[in-house]
């Protein structure tokens, strides 16, 4: 007969807390970028171009023979401009003309009067900008891919033999049909969407939810391909096909959310079509209209080329990129790697700024808040009991109970008849003491004395939107342990600053409810949206954007990337974020710093400004040549000093961002 007392006169003896040795991890080998570029033909023939291009200037440069020098920018044109003009072929088949068909005309006409460097330029800019389009397209359907690395390839089925026994079957999970039984053991992957018809344990779900802990699954719980299962064995009965899991559709919202995304194209992109239109009208209508009235057909053509340089778009494009580019090169040094500049025009017109929690406002690794002793214990006994019990498992939370134990320099009691209890927690006894600590649902247990204390703390815990650890002595409560996935220091300033560049922030995650408004409140959001699934968070992006908002999204997951694809501008955490979110997303926060969203948001509307000052003064000189050429004469010479002097003037503009004076000027706004 065992008489169980809640005395504890008695100290707990004590051994010291061994650091646990770390684990790695990773989502094993990528392949280099280096690689990925190199497999692209657009990036081998623009870093063609790019050689000869600069071979030939080199050459120009020496004084080497003209023909050297001529050969070598022709190649340079033939390399680099191939692509483009077949662009543009297909382009006037549509009966459209777009900057492509542009470039080529005026590349050629550059070089028709001798101006070949000019040419070149025009034809190494446009290439480059193709390769990296075509970079960022592949990197981000590689991720795609990986993706569906998540799900097992094969999985035990079980069910009925022909003797009436249990037979397990090893198939492959695309061979599964809905209603099929499988046996998914401790570690393992599940293999298909369904629902838990037997067993209990705990499921990683952090994958397709954001949840920070694993959830405990039994009978009658919804489980999805791809998460992990934890130290129990569960069955679960198939709910859906392979093709029809989150997973896959995490993968087929992220494709179509890419290939329909509405961006908002640069200003040269906006105007491209009828800038051609004009410009190709108004080339012909000089050489056309001087011959009709009786000129020599050389001086029309010489005029009609003269136009066809100075009006060409090589001043604006370089109007509009040096001021995007010196801003993401100033944006990169301080640890924000912005992908394109489509995506820097994109940050200055937000209405919306919406966050994922856990691993983005969140540090997403459970710690210690609090410890409440409810008997005779200090809190401090209260670890140290918990940590002895605690020490053997690979729980997360019991991760940070041991952690926290070590951090206070605590010495727990060595145990002995360790056990883990999926979806309870663990069983251990110290120095002939019986010790439990766990979930909540231990103090269902009848053997268990209730104490209302306990309870309340329980519930004032679980309102709060934190985890309750019950620790158990003797089956006797005597604390509860508060764990909770501790905010970053800079998520309340950094939402604060934002409320003066976005008129709406919002918190969507996969995280309980409660969990999502308590932090909601505690960092100042204004709307926070907690159990949402991949595709409940894109269509909370679209709903915003349906509404005529604008939106970023700041995430990390894997179960992010649909609404990062979905948003006008995505933002990953770089250190934290899964490849998927990382490549998917327009914005890296490489050092994982929140802080740094307002201050780029700032900057892009900086680079905006100079963007603007730098297309009306090109427009200017652009105007008032084209003007000098139509009712007078401009000499070639000066056509062409008029026009590189004003790419020069833009250029340097432009190239003021990378002042790093600029960037402490944006933090400061």
């Amino acid at each position: 007969m065992h008489i169980y007392a809640c005395d504890y006169a008695e100290p707990v003896t004590t051994l010291q807390v061994r650091p646990r040795p770390a684990v790695g991890g990773g989502s094993g080998l990528r392949r280099s970028l280096l690689a990925t570029a190199l497999d692209l033909p657009e990036v081998r023939w623009a870093a063609v171009a790019l050689v000869l291009f600069a071979l030939g200037g080199l050459t120009e440069l020496v004084g080497a023979p003209a023909m050297v020098w001529w050969v070598l920018y022709l190649v340079c044109y033939a390399t680099g401009g191939w692509e483009p003009a077949l662009a543009g072929v297909r382009a006037l088949r549509e009966r459209t003309l777009d900057v492509d068909v542009l470039m080529i005309v005026a590349a050629v006409a550059a070089a028709a009067i001798g101006q070949v460097l000019d040419g070149a330029l025009l034809i190494v800019i446009f290439a480059s900008s193709g390769a990296l389009e075509a970079f960022v397209t592949r990197r981000t359907a590689d991720s795609v891919g990986a993706l569906l690395e998540l799900t097992p390839d094969r999985a035990t089925r079980v069910g009925a033999d022909d003797h009436g026994g249990w037979a397990e079957t090893v198939i492959d999970v695309a061979d599964l049909v809905v209603g099929d039984l499988v046996l998914v053991r401790p570690g393992e992957r599940i293999g298909a969407d369904g629902v838990v018809v037997d067993g209990v344990s705990e499921v990683d779900q952090a994958t397709i939810t954001g949840e920070p802990l694993p959830v405990t699954k039994q009978a009658g719980a919804e489980v999805y391909a791809g998460t992990v299962n934890g130290t129990g064995s569960l069955t679960v009965r198939v709910g859906a096909a392979a093709e029809e899991s989150v997973v896959a559709r995490i993968v087929a919202l992220v494709e179509k959310a890419s290939e329909t995304k509405a961006r908002t194209q640069l200003f040269i992109e906006q105007v491209e079509q009828r800038y051609s239109l004009v410009v190709v009208a108004a080339t012909l209508l000089i050489v056309a209209i001087p011959l009709l009235a009786g000129a020599a057909f050389q001086p029309s053509l010489l005029r009609a080329m003269t136009f066809m340089i100075v009006a060409s778009p090589c001043a604006v494009v370089l109007a509009t990129m040096p001021p995007l580019l010196a801003a993401i090169a100033n944006a990169g040094r301080h640890g924000v790697l912005i992908k394109s500049a489509v995506a820097l025009e994109n940050l200055r017109v937000l209405d919306v700024v919406a966050f994922d929690k856990t691993g983005t406002l969140t540090h997403g690794a459970p710690v210690v808040l609090d410890v409440v002793a409810v008997a005779d214990l200090s809190t401090e006994e209260v670890l140290a009991a918990a940590a002895a019990a605690e020490q053997h498992s690979e729980h997360p939370v019991a991760r940070a109970v041991v952690a926290a134990a070590r951090a206070r320099e605590l010495t727990v009691t060595a145990v002995s008849a360790f056990r883990a209890t999926p979806g309870r927690g663990v069983t251990a006894m110290m120095a002939g003491r019986a010790v439990w600590v766990g979930s909540p649902a231990l103090l269902d247990d009848a053997a268990i004395v209730e104490t209302a204390a306990v309870t309340a703390q329980v519930a004032a815990v679980e309102e709060s939107g934190d985890t309750a650890v019950v620790v158990v002595i003797d089956r006797c409560p005597v604390g509860v342990i508060v764990v909770t996935d501790r905010l970053r220091d800079a998520a309340q300033p950094t939402v604060a600053r934002l409320r003066g560049v976005a008129a709406t922030t919002v918190l969507l995650t996969g995280d309980h409810p409660t969990a999502a408004r308590q932090i909601g409140h505690r960092v100042g959001i204004d709307q926070a949206l907690g159990g949402l699934l991949p595709e409940d968070k894109a269509e909370a992006i679209a709903a915003q954007q349906n509404a005529g908002r604008r939106v970023m999204l700041v995430g990390d997951g894997i179960n992010d990337a649909p609404a990062m694809a979905t948003a006008d501008v995505a933002v990953a955490m770089g250190r934290g974020g899964s490849d998927l979110a990382v490549e998917t997303a327009d914005v890296i926060l490489v050092r994982d710093d929140i802080t740094a969203v307002p201050t780029m948001i700032n900057l892009a509307c900086r680079a905006h400004r100079v963007v603007k000052a730098n297309i009306a003064f090109a427009a200017c000189v652009i105007v008032g040549l084209v003007a000098w050429d139509f009712v007078g004469h401009l000499p070639l010479p000066l056509g062409v000093a008029g026009h590189e002097g004003s790419t020069v003037v833009v250029g340097l503009n432009g190239l003021r961002l990378l002042r790093r004076s600029v960037w402490r000027s944006a933090e400061r706004v």
